[in-house]
């Protein structure tokens, strides 16, 4: 049976295993460079920056959700879920349901006017699982960004 609960600081280690696995499959490993010390700090920390949910199937760690609270000037407080991660063998047993439900119960709870994320437009299993819930696929707005370098 799988479970679902908030992350805890000692879940760091397989969070970012999740995240590498996730990072392979979407063809940019070399793209993680944010370590344990580093989401340990950032999501347990003093001020946390993020809140995530853990799948857990006969004790082990099987999946990961990672949000965080964002604003629009035009929505107002929103949720980004940055990551729904399961790892590959545990696909199609319904962790990543139970993962979405609990941020999307997560959004609803502060009153978040949306829930946001990204899917690359290649990644068909994915596309087909958010198909699922009542969202929409923006093709209008061309996501942008700076690297750490050229800061």
């Amino acid at each position: 049976m799988i479970s679902i609960r908030p992350a805890i600081a000692t879940d760091v280690k397989a969070m970012i295993s999740l995240i590498k696995e996730l990072a392979l499959y979407e063809k940019a490993p070399e793209q993680v460079i944010n370590t344990e010390d580093e989401m340990l700090k950032d999501g347990f920390g003093e001020y946390p920056l993020f809140n995530a949910f853990i799948a857990e199937k006969e004790n082990k760690i099987i999946g990961t959700a990672i949000c965080y609270l964002a604003y629009s000037t035009w929505k107002g407080r929103y949720i980004y879920l940055d990551d729904l991660i399961v790892t590959e063998t545990e696909r199609k047993t319904g962790a990543g349901t139970l993962l979405f439900e609990a941020v999307f119960n997560y959004a609803k709870s502060i009153n978040s006017n949306q829930l946001r994320w990204h899917v690359l437009d290649w990644n068909e299993p994915a596309i087909s699982f958010y198909k699922k819930y009542p969202c929409t696929f923006d093709e209008e707005w061309i996501t942008c960004k700076i690297e750490k370098e050229n800061l």
